[in-house]
């Protein structure tokens, strides 16, 4: 029995077992399951957080960026407004800029009439009408039509004198960089007229002139720094500052087509039209145009001289030179013939610049051994003009017109020895023909002796003697000092500065005394007159034309009239 019931209870034992086994098993997978239960809950709680989150991350993304596209849309609003108005500006300015420019253009077109009324003005009227167009174009901002009012303001041209007005007008100019008015105001200040006597500032206004490149102001400079005006004496500054104006000067003159300027010297000399009188009477130049009709040679080759260069009150008229020369050559004149050679080589309306012309004309003037023939086919030889250049037959002739004291060859000798053009350098040779055409008042040699003496070339260095060879350089072409183109323009009508100027004159030549009594008489007369013909004290007060009225040698009459009633008067006296 008792294996048996062992094997009972092994079998009891056994089953407990296994349903204890199987029990731990039931529990372990039920926790197994509890567990993944658990996890998948908490997971999907942790992705439904994530999505959650991602969600609003997406919304500020969203909104973020519809805010980025809404500043990006203001933006490109903005720039399409900052443009516009971009444009806007460009278009005004645009508009301004073409607005200025009519206007500029206006007043430039209405300047340039005025001047050619001017030009062409012969009485006071035209003269006003040119005037009145300087006015509306200054208005326009004309710098040079403004420069001409202020000269009418200040001179009193047409009873307009305003020396306030024209001051401030030369000091709104002087801020533009016109250099005539800083000379205009170094004037002034230098006279003390409209404004404070001021040496000093004059000297600013002279230089800041001479600076904008004025001729007149460097001068000037040039002046009071050889007399110690205002400055401490220093003859080597001065030579500087003549040193540019003869420079200058001598550039215009040494090349026209790269053949130099002559002076036209009356070469006959039939009296009245080789006088020193500036104008000729009308009915003297009608008399002569008779004769010259009537064939008188002499006076055809004068007029054609007159009217080739427009002197003594003669228009510059080519037509009617070449008309006279041709007459005169026609008739065998040697200068007739030099003198249309000269036309052609040069080039003119009446005469196109040809060379074949020029040469043949001027080897009928040399061959009758005329000296401007000999000269013109030296030129020509020299300059390459319709021939080679040949120096030495330019020498030959240059030398047989020197011979004939011509002194235009005298000049071409001295320069071709002074530059070395086909000979060899001889400043000795030059300054001898420097010199011989100077005696004849040739500008240029007058200049070239300067320069020799400025740089001590060929001669002893001489600063003043420099000095003084290109002050009469500039007076041989007419380039007057400022202070006395001012003091000839007396329509200025400011008695005390004429009163000066004469005085002046008076102490710097004894033999001025006589002319500056009756110069001062004249003057006190013309106050005088005023006065008593417009009781008008005034600054603006109208002048009456008196050569107009009572003939151009008014002054005389009436100092001969008072002259008559002081010995009416003497005569009374005595009896």
């Amino acid at each position: 029995m008792k294996p048996l019931s062992l094997l009972i209870e092994i079998l009891i034992i056994l089953g407990v077992t296994i349903k204890t086994i199987e029990a731990e098993k039931h529990n372990k997978k039920q926790k197994e399951r509890n567990v993944t239960t658990q996890v998948s809950v908490s997971e999907i709680k942790q992705y439904l957080s994530n999505i959650l989150e991602q969600k609003k991350s997406i919304n500020v993304i969203n909104k973020k960026e519809n805010l980025l596209e809404k500043k990006k849309n203001q933006h490109k609003l903005r720039i399409k407004g900052i443009q516009n108005k971009h444009l806007w500006k460009r278009s005004k300015n645009h508009l301004k800029k073409q607005t200025k420019k009519i206007f500029t253009d206006e007043g430039d077109r209405l300047f340039k009439m005025g001047i050619k009324i001017l030009q062409q003005s012969k009485s006071q009227k035209q003269k006003a009408e040119a005037y009145k167009l300087f006015a509306k174009a200054s208005d326009m901002g004309n710098l040079k039509a403004m420069e001409k009012m202020a000269d009418a303001l200040l001179f009193g041209n047409f009873g307009m004198q305003n020396i306030t007005a024209a001051i401030q007008l030369y000091e709104s100019l002087a801020k533009e960089g016109s250099y005539k008015a800083q000379n205009a105001l170094g004037f002034l200040s230098s006279c003390g007229i409209g404004m404070e006597y001021n040496q000093a500032k004059a000297l600013i206004y002279y230089t800041f002139g001479s600076a904008g490149g004025s001729m007149i102001s460097q001068m000037i400079l040039g002046y009071r720094y050889l007399s110690g005006i205002s400055v401490l004496q220093n003859c080597e500054v001065a030579l500087s500052h003549y040193k540019k104006v003869a420079d200058y000067i001598a550039d215009k003159l040494e090349k026209s087509a790269g053949v130099p300027v002559e002076k036209v010297r009356l070469t006959e000399r039939p009296e009245n039209l080789s006088s020193n009188s500036e104008i000729l009477d009308w009915d003297i130049y009608q008399y002569y145009k008779f004769l010259a009709e009537r064939g008188d040679v002499q006076i055809q080759v004068s007029l054609g001289q007159l009217h080739l260069t427009g002197r003594k009150g003669l228009d510059q008229d080519y037509y009617k030179a070449l008309y006279y020369f041709l007459k005169a050559a026609k008739a065998g004149s040697a200068n007739a013939m030099a003198f249309i050679g000269k036309m052609y080589l040069e080039g003119n309306v009446a005469a196109p610049q040809n060379n074949a012309t020029a040469f043949k004309y001027f080897s009928m003037a040399a061959n009758k051994g005329n000296a401007i023939g000999l000269h013109g086919l030296g030129l020509l030889y020299f300059y390459g003009k319709g021939v080679p250049v040949n120096y030495a037959e330019a020498l030959k002739y240059f030398q047989k017109a020197a011979e004939k004291g011509w002194p235009n060859a005298q000049f071409q000798l001295g320069f071709m020895y002074y530059s070395g053009s086909g000979v060899w350098k001889d400043y000795k040779l030059a300054f001898k023909y420097f010199y011989l055409a100077s005696q004849s008042g040739q500008p240029l040699a007058i200049y070239y002796l300067a320069k020799m003496y400025a740089t001590g070339t060929g001669v002893l260095r001489s600063c003043r003697t420099a000095v003084e060879k290109k002050l009469k350089s500039l007076k041989k072409r007419r380039c007057i000092q400022w202070h006395f183109s001012y003091g000839i323009e007396l329509p200025l009508k400011d008695v005390r500065l004429a009163r000066r100027l004469y005085d002046m004159a008076a102490q710097t030549s004894p033999d001025a005394h006589i002319p500056v009594f009756f110069a001062l008489t004249k003057l006190e007369t013309v106050h005088l007159f005023r006065d008593i013909l417009f009781f008008n004290f005034t600054m603006r007060w109208k002048w009456m034309k008196l050569d107009n009225t009572l003939g151009p040698y008014w002054d005389l009459f009436v100092i001969g009239l008072i002259v008559a009633v002081l010995i009416f008067l003497l005569r009374n006296r005595y009896l």
